[in-house]
């Protein structure tokens, strides 16, 4: 039985859509079942570059609209026919492949990769690729590079174009990392591959490729970002509403970040615990809720500045705010909980299993917090941190406001 004549079912069990990573050598470097998979569609979907290297093709090309996801109902409606999607290297790295994958079943899908662009820059250097950083900057804001800054690190960036690596230099020296080495790959595994090496601080190309990758040898004392939570107050551009970071390492804890999960930050300040919390795993995704204008942007400021620029900011205060917002996994309320609405609101909008953490350093805050405990049960804990403080000319302990803090998890 031919696939004309079978039912719509069994048509669609069929693998039908094809998945083909193209290198720069086009179709000398598909294999003879890559390269049988694309003479048998009728339509193959590519970049325009990708539908040139795959040249000569029999079959109907579509190249990729803008934005690409325009393309994704014509894909999904001819479901059943013989059709392939060309994509750079590896199409489940950081390609098309994981995107279409959650809306074709696996079983529907013949994937056929190629090396990835991290791959042949760990072949051309010699480095481990299980010890690198690896970054896609495509299409994403160049300050997301800022956490995989430490001293020692290698990282592997995927160019937004040609103008990426000269602005990775300059972030480079920005942040004390000029002694770094920057290696650009360019056109990697065809005729036109140029690699070349140079430091930060002298870097100085511009006629550089658009397709290519950044290997980062990173070198100096810089102003990397440490690992652990409770980064330095001074970090943080703020009028004085900020979780300290004594106090805020301890939130940190309290609030259990597992990757994948969604923070509200309600009434953010600096957006300090959003911004931390974003840290701890490339996965984690916040939503900051600030009511004043002024300390919005400055949140927003924060983020960029501090590697995390996908941080969420809305301008608003709760409960109104948090209307039509994506359910929480996690809440932190560090300002507003004595105000009516605020926690009733924050903890029905929680799912199950999630976890509220609440700040309070005022009388009103701290009654809620106690009214909170009572009902919902929880725990209660009170915080309280000296610093050492000039005094005349020697030093005294200087204490700050104790903090009481309510931590649950709903059922």
């Amino acid at each position: 039985m031919d696939a004309l004549s079978m039912s719509p079912e069994a048509l669609s069990s069929l693998p039908w859509l094809s998945i083909v990573g193209i290198g720069e050598d086009g179709r000398a470097g598909l294999t003879p079942a890559a390269a049988a998979a694309l003479d048998a569609a009728r339509v193959v979907y590519g970049g325009r570059r990708h539908l040139a290297l795959a040249g000569p093709l029999d079959a109907e090309t579509r190249p990729w609209p803008s934005p690409i996801h325009e393309a994704y109902p014509e894909i999904l409606a001819r479901r059943g026919q013989p059709t392939c999607l060309l994509a750079t290297g590896d199409p489940f790295h950081y390609g098309i492949g994981a995107e279409i994958a959650r809306m074709v079943p696996a079983a529907e899908i013949r994937a056929f990769p190629q090396p990835s662009a991290f791959s042949l820059a760990c072949a051309r250097l010699g480095w481990p690729l299980a010890e690198c950083a690896l970054v896609t900057l495509h299409g994403r804001a160049l300050t997301r590079i800022v956490p995989h800054l430490q001293p020692g690190a290698r990282v592997l960036v995927l160019s937004w174009d040609g103008t990426t690596p000269g602005a990775l230099a300059a972030l480079l020296c920005a942040r004390g990392f000029g002694a770094s080495t920057l290696t650009v790959l360019e056109a990697m595994g065809g005729p036109n591959e140029r690699v070349g090496t140079t430091r930060a601080d002298a870097f100085d190309r511009a006629d550089i490729d658009a397709l290519n990758t950044v290997a980062i040898a990173v070198a100096g004392p810089g102003h990397a970002l440490p690992l652990a939570p409770g980064l330095d107050d001074g970090l943080f551009e703020n009028d004085g509403q900020l979780t300290k970071a004594e106090i805020r390492a301890l939130t940190l804890s309290a609030l259990r970040p597992h990757p994948g999960l969604h923070l509200w930050d309600v009434g953010a300040g600096a957006g300090s615990i959003a911004i931390e919390w974003m840290l701890r795993h490339w996965s984690l995704r916040a939503t900051a809720i600030e009511g004043r204008p002024d300390r919005a942007e400055r949140i927003r400021r924060n983020a960029v500045t501090l590697g995390t620029p996908d941080l969420s900011v809305v301008v608003g205060t709760a409960p109104g705010a948090l209307e039509g917002l994506p359910t929480p996994d996690a809440v932190f309320i560090g300002g507003g909980v004595s105000e009516p609405g605020v926690l009733p609101a924050v903890l029905a909008a929680l799912r199950s299993g999630g976890r509220c953490v609440a700040n309070a350093v005022t009388l009103e805050g701290e009654a809620a917090l106690l009214a909170a405990f009572a009902a919902q049960g929880g725990s209660l804990r009170r915080y309280g941190v000296e610093r050492a403080s000039p005094v005349g000319g020697m030093h005294g302990w200087r204490t700050a406001m104790p903090v009481t803090q309510w931590a649950w998890t709903k059922p």
